[in-house]
C-alpha cells in the first residue's frame, strides 16, 4: 500500500483528496509545503493544514500569494504563532486561519484562541477547521459577535463584498 493511501486512511478528512509530495527520513514523515517552499514534519494538524490550504486555493479560489503560514505575532509582549493568515490586496491581515488535528474537537476554547490572535490583528473573519468540521466566522455588521457558517465562501464572493 502506498504511503499517501495509508495516511489518507489514518487521517480521513471532510475535504477533497489531493496529491502531496511526502518523504520518509529516519522513520519520520515529512510533507512538502508549497506555501513555505520546504518539507515540514507531517503531523495530524499539518495534514489538515496542507489539505485545507489546498482546498482554499483550488476549490475556493483564494490566491496562494495572499496566504501566509505559521505567522508569528506579538500579543501583550508574548510571541504567538498563527496557523495562517489570508491578507487582502494591500497586504493587511484579513482572515485568521486556525487548524487542529482531526482528533481535536473544535470548542469554545479554540474560538478563544483565535480571539487572542484577533486582539492583535483586528480582522473581521476567521476560519477554523480540524479537517472534519469547518467554521467560517464573520463579524456581524450590526451588533456584537460573529455569524458562523460551516461553508467557506469562494474568494471571489468575498472579494465582491469585502476585499
Amino acid at each position: 500500500m502506498k504511503m499517501l493511501t495509508k495516511i489518507r486512511k489514518m487521517w480521513q478528512l471532510n475535504l477533497p483528496s489531493y496529491q502531496f509530495n511526502i518523504k520518509k527520513e529516519a522513520e519520520k514523515l515529512f510533507i512538502f509545503d508549497t506555501q513555505r517552499k520546504r518539507f515540514v514534519s507531517l503531523t495530524p494538524e499539518e495534514w489538515v493544514r496542507q489539505n485545507f490550504i489546498r482546498y482554499m486555493i483550488e476549490e475556493k479560489h483564494f490566491p496562494a500569494a495572499l496566504i501566509a503560514i505559521e505567522t508569528q505575532i506579538i500579543v501583550n509582549s508574548m510571541k504567538k504563532r498563527c496557523d495562517g493568515i489570508v491578507y487582502d490586496r494591500q497586504m493587511q491581515p484579513h482572515i485568521i486561519l486556525e487548524f487542529k488535528a482531526p482528533t481535536v474537537e473544535i470548542t469554545e476554547e479554540t474560538f478563544n484562541q483565535v480571539a487572542v490572535y484577533n486582539y492583535k490583528l483586528q480582522v473581521d473573519m476567521f476560519i477554523l477547521s480540524n479537517g472534519l468540521q469547518h467554521f467560517f466566522c464573520k463579524r456581524n455588521t450590526v451588533g456584537a459577535g460573529y455569524a458562523i457558517d460551516t461553508e467557506v465562501p469562494d474568494y471571489r464572493d468575498l472579494l465582491a463584498t469585502n476585499l
